[in-house]
């Protein structure tokens, strides 16, 4: 199984693309995509299976960048709330 390192490998956000929603390079599949999937059951297996231009790497590239984002979320609200 490949490493992460980083998201920005496999995430890219342009605005001409799904609005410029974050997603998957190379494709119009948007991180929230890959939640939405995630959260209504699907294994990794059967999304890969459903979406053959994702691995699994893309999958957890979406988690990874999902979970940046939350910890920017919390810095910023901490910031401002201080």
């Amino acid at each position: 199984m490949k490493k992460i390192n980083e998201w920005t490998s496999y995430i890219v956000i342009d605005n001409n693309i799904r609005s410029g929603k974050p997603c998957i390079k190379g494709t119009r599949i948007t991180v929230g995509d890959v939640l939405k999937w995630l959260s209504a059951g699907m294994s990794h297996q059967e999304i890969v299976e459903d979406f053959p231009e994702l691995e699994e790497i893309h999958i957890r590239a979406a988690l990874a960048f999902a979970t940046a984002r939350d910890a920017m979320t919390e810095m910023a609200v901490y910031k401002t709330a201080s």
